[in-house]
C-alpha cells in the first residue's frame, strides 16, 4: 500500500492526466469486449464464455491484414468484420444447439472452442510474442493537457469506442430494428409468428456482439503484445464489469468499464499489489448493496 504515491499523484495535474489516460484506454477497451458480451447474454440469453478468445481473433485478424496492407483502417475492418462473421458462423453450427440447455453445457462448448482457437493461434503464428506495432499515421507527438502528454492514438481509441457505444445504444433503442431486437429478448416466439425470421436475428445480434469484440482487439493490436491465450485476462474482467454494471445493460457497461479502468490506473500506484483484488472488493461490494447491478434491471 502506497498512499502517499496516489496523493502526490492526485495533487500532480499531470501525473494525474496520465492516469486518467491510461483508465480512459482500459476502460473503452473493457466496454467495447463487455458491451457485445451483454448484448448476447441480454437477447440470447448465452454467456458467451468464448468472448476473449474473439477480443484475441481481433487482434491476430488486425495484425496479419497490418502486415499484408500497410493500412491501419483495413486492419481495424478485418478485425472487427472478421470476428463477426466468424460469430455468426459459431452462433448457426455450434450455439444454436445448446439453446435452453443446461449452462453447464454451455460453458464445455464455449471453453471447448477457446482451447480450439487458442491452439489455432499457436499453429497459425506460433507461441512467442508479436507486436504489430504503432500505425504510422499516428506516430506524432503527444498532446498536452495540463501539463500530461497523452498519445494521440489514446485519443482515437477513446473516440471511437465512444462512437462504436453510441451507435450501439441509439440503435437498440432509437430504430425500429432495435425494437425488434428487445422484442425477441422478451418474447422470441410472438417476433417469430409475425413473420420475422429469428434464426436471421440471432445470428445478427451473436455476430453484432463478436464485431465489438473482435474491433476491441484490433484497437488493441498497436499497443498490447499479441500472445495465444491473451484473451483470458480480459474475459476475466469482462465478466466484473457485467455483473457490476448489470447483466445485459449497455449502459451499465460502460459505468462499470470506466470504474474498473480507473481502479486499475489508480490503484497500480496506491494499491500496486492489490490491484486485481480492488476489482473483485468492487464487485463483491455490489453485489451485496445491488445484487442486479449497478443499472442492472431486478428479477420479476
Amino acid at each position: 500500500m502506497n498512499l502517499e504515491a496516489l496523493v502526490d499523484c492526485l495533487s500532480s495535474a499531470s501525473c494525474a492526466v496520465t492516469q486518467v489516460s491510461t483508465g480512459l484506454i482500459v476502460g473503452m477497451l473493457l466496454f467495447l469486449v463487455t458491451s457485445g458480451l451483454s448484448l448476447i447474454f441480454g437477447v440470447l440469453g448465452i454467456i458467451n464464455f468464448t468472448h476473449g478468445a474473439f477480443y484475441m481473433m481481433g487482434a491476430y485478424f488486425a495484425f496479419t491484414a497490418y502486415a499484408l496492407t500497410g493500412s491501419f483502417l483495413a486492419s481495424m475492418a478485418a478485425g472487427a468484420i472478421g470476428v463477426g462473421l466468424f460469430g455468426m458462423a459459431f452462433e448457426r453450427l455450434v450455439m444454436s444447439r445448446v439453446y435452453g440447455r443446461d449452462i453447464l453445457m454451455q460453458l464445455l462448448v464455449c471453453y471447448a472452442m477457446i482451447l480450439i482457437l487458442d491452439d489455432g493461434v499457436k499453429i497459425l503464428y506460433g507461441g512467442e510474442y508479436r507486436m504489430m506495432g504503432m500505425p504510422d499515421v499516428f506516430a506524432l507527438p503527444p498532446v498536452e493537457i495540463a501539463g500530461g502528454f497523452v498519445p494521440g492514438y489514446y485519443l482515437f481509441m477513446v473516440g471511437v469506442a465512444l462512437a462504436a457505444g453510441l451507435v450501439l445504444w441509439l440503435g437498440i433503442n432509437r430504430t425500429r430494428l432495435g425494437k425488434i431486437v428487445r422484442a425477441l429478448a422478451i418474447n422470441p416466439q410472438m417476433v417469430g409468428a409475425l413473420g420475422i425470421n429469428t434464426t436471421l436475428l440471432y445470428a445478427g445480434v451473436f455476430g453484432l456482439g463478436s464485431l465489438l469484440a473482435g474491433l476491441a482487439g484490433a484497437l488493441a493490436a498497436p499497443i498490447r503484445t499479441l500472445t495465444p491465450g491473451m484473451g483470458v485476462s480480459i474475459l476475466i474482467e469482462s465478466f466484473i464489469v457485467t455483473v457490476i454494471g448489470g447483466m445485459g445493460s449497455i449502459a451499465g457497461a460502460f459505468l462499470a468499464a470506466l470504474l474498473i479502468g480507473f481502479t486499475r490506473a489508480f490503484g497500480a500506484i496506491g494499491f500496486p499489489l492489490f490491484v486485481d483484488g480492488l476489482m473483485f472488493a468492487l464487485m463483491a461490494l455490489v453485489l451485496v448493496v445491488k445484487p442486479s447491478g449497478l443499472l442492472g434491471r431486478e428479477a420479476a
